[in-house]
């Protein structure tokens, strides 16, 4: 549910906002060097000053943004000084019915900032003495538990950093009425994903790890999650109109959500989150402004206060990075640093809306937006020149240089990394083929990594800044010496083994496909033209049933390929709400080929030993066996063989 990320449009449904990290990931701005550690800037505060010049500021670049980007209707809110500053809303909440949007009234999904939410709701429990942050998970844990398979226990900050070490999973996270919600700790106890790493080691964004957070707030409350932020945060910052699971008399204010197709909006249906705790909130644009000043004025909204100073600084606090030089993680909230600031922020998205909240703690100033599309790339927009304008910095161009030992660096650097918030268990992980983010050495001493035309150059060994002065990359090695992982902010990316690449298995997809097609177009060829002729079947009786066994298992690959490509271009959304029946069915497919596979396998030896056919035939049927050992074989790798949900 978050965007940027860091991580994506037609599939990313289907993904949801388990890889929403993603996409930001690679544009989010890190320190200039001469910023402290979680300092601000030196300079004398800066900031907008006048509500009239900001409004026609924002007037423009809403109106050439959401033109840009399709995006029906858009809310803007920036408090500063604990009152809020400027608030308008840009176009409309329901298209058919042309409601505009109104800032104190309609209702955004709020997707991914829900997680502050669940992390401002552990600190409060934190201070009451109801939960520790440095405790196992599993001690608050009645009937199930976490599975102990790395020596080091998953602890409550850990759930806050995300960095519990565990596996993704989107597959049902979704249900479309609120009587198919489980019980938070039910649906945990049966669909938690696996910890595949040590604790508290890498980041890897993790939905689960929040909800999972917001499960250990109804067990030390002894409240449900829904009605504990509605009592406890909600109500006491006064965001009258927001809530969890939103009352009937709110729903028709909630925005519609829409994707952009072929020229033409369409909306999309209104969803519940089984994990709540990560993205279930309904918010006015106003509303979020409370929140955004109490955060401001470490915990405390005019007489209210939902956290004491103390406990909203240690919140706001960085408690995460791989290195000082790069952003991190405070809990809950995420670190940017740019034009000199320290900003903390969490943004948020799903199918048809996207939301972003930006604070300047220092300068004691807050923007939130939202629009009723899926439009992360608002959010380099919207920041990126609001701070320009009013918070200038000198532009800096990094120029490339040839340290000692540079060409030698770069060669270890390029190569191939996949993002590593992706499923590792389940027929999810066919997704991460998706992900990859290629580093190249270019000639000129420089790296470009992905998509990005921003090139990168090494400042010091390992630790890359973009020629525009801002985004930085850190390649961290193992005890070998060898490059494993590209972390940006703290985004992380791991480096793959050249069988684990796309173009690896892809080559390989294109070599079974084609042999199989051979062998689907040659048997029946042979058919044909044995009863145009009115002759016999040729070859012994072995033969023929090698031919039969051959044609059964490529027909049955490729229907089954065949079907995943339809099933996901088609069915996508549904995984979200559980497999598709259709999907269950089609992954019976796989299953008899294998089975069958065996016997072309054995079919194989006899035709060398027994002449079956020419050497021609021979050396074709040694491939089908080849091509349908290493189709099962990629089967098995993407969690495709069998039923892994």
């Amino acid at each position: 549910m978050r965007a940027g990320s860091g991580k994506q449009v037609r599939l990313r449904t289907y993904i949801g906002f388990a890889l929403l990290l993603t996409a930001a990931s690679c544009s989010i701005h890190a320190r200039p060097p001469e910023t402290p550690r979680n300092a601000g800037p030196r300079a004398v505060q800066r900031g907008p000053r006048d509500p009239r010049e900001l409004e026609a500021f924002l007037d423009r670049l809403f109106a050439q943004q959401m033109k840009r980007l399709h995006i029906p209707g858009a809310v803007v809110i920036l408090v500063k000084d604990g009152k809020v500053f400027f608030t308008k809303g840009y176009g409309y909440a329901d298209l058919e019915r042309k409601k505009p949007v109104i800032p104190d009234k309609t209702l955004f999904r709020m997707g991914s900032v829900t997680k502050l939410f669940a992390a401002t709701a552990v600190m409060q429990l934190v201070e009451r003495g109801k939960l520790r942050l440095d405790d196992d998970v599993n001690k608050y844990l009645e009937g199930w538990q976490l599975e102990v398979n790395y020596p080091a226990p998953v602890t409550v900050a850990n759930l806050l950093t995300h960095t519990g070490g565990f596996d993704d999973r989107v597959i049902g996270v979704k249900a479309r009425r609120v009587s198919d919600l489980l019980p938070l700790g039910k649906y945990l106890a049966e669909e938690m994903p696996r910890r595949v790493r040590p604790p508290g080691k890498t980041y890897s964004y993790s939905n689960h790890g929040i909800a999972l957070a917001g499960y250990l707030v109804e067990v030390a409350s002894g409240t449900p999650f829904t009605r504990y932020v509605a009592e406890n945060i909600l109500a006491p910052l006064g965001m009258r109109r927001s809530s969890l699971l939103p009352s009937p008399a709110l729903v028709a204010d909630i925005a519609v959500s829409y994707e952009y197709h072929q020229g033409t909006y369409r909306p999309v249906p209104f969803c519940y989150y089984q994990i709540g705790p990560a993205g279930g909130l309904n918010a006015t644009a106003t509303d979020m402004a409370h929140f955004m000043i109490a955060n401001l004025q470490n915990g405390r909204y005019r007489d209210s206060r939902i956290l004491s100073e103390a406990t909203a600084r240690e919140m706001h606090r960085q408690h995460f990075t791989y290195d000082p030089r790069l952003p991190g993680v405070a809990y809950g909230f995420h670190e940017d640093f740019r034009n000199g600031l320290r900003a903390i922020w969490h943004n948020g998205g799903d199918t048809g809306y996207y939301c972003h909240l930006y604070l300047l703690p220092n300068q004691n100033l807050g923007l939130f937006f939202a629009c009723n599309a899926q439009r992360e790339e608002l959010s380099d927009a919207v920041i990126g020149q609001f701070l320009d304008r009013y918070y200038p910095v000198k532009k800096t161009v990094v120029r490339p240089r040839a340290p000692r030992g540079l060409k030698e660096r770069l060669g270890q650097v390029a190569g191939i990394y996949r993002f590593n918030t992706y499923s590792r268990l389940t027929i999810e992980k066919v997704i991460a083929l998706l992900s990859e983010v290629p580093v190249r050495a270019n000639d000129d001493g420089t790296l470009t990594a992905g998509g990005l035309r921003e090139k990168w150059v090494e400042v010091e060994p390992f630790f890359f800044q973009q020629t525009n002065g801002y985004g930085r990359a850190l390649f961290r090695r193992d005890d070998q010496g060898r490059v494993t992982q590209l972390c940006a902010d703290p985004a992380t990316c791991d480096r793959l083994p050249w069988y684990d690449t796309a173009a690896f298995h892809l080559s390989l997809i294109a070599f079974s496909v084609v042999v199989f097609l051979s062998v689907c177009a040659a048997v029946p060829l042979g058919y044909v033209i044995r009863r145009l002729r009115r002759s016999p079947a040729q070859g012994s009786r072995g033969a023929r049933s090698a031919r039969m066994v051959a044609w059964l298992v490529s027909i049955l690959n490729l229907a089954f390929l065949l079907g995943l490509i339809l099933t996901l271009s088609s069915l996508q959304e549904e995984f979200l709400y559980g497999v598709p029946r259709l999907v269950i069915a089609l992954l019976i497919l796989p299953l008899a080929a294998t089975a069958l596979t065996a016997g072309v396998v054995g079919y194989a030896v006899l035709a060398w030993k027994h002449r079956y056919w020419g050497l021609a035939g021979r050396v074709h049927y040694s491939l089908v066996a080849l091509a349908a050992v290493a189709f099962i074989w990629f089967l098995n790798h993407w969690n495709l063989l069998g039923f892994r949900f």
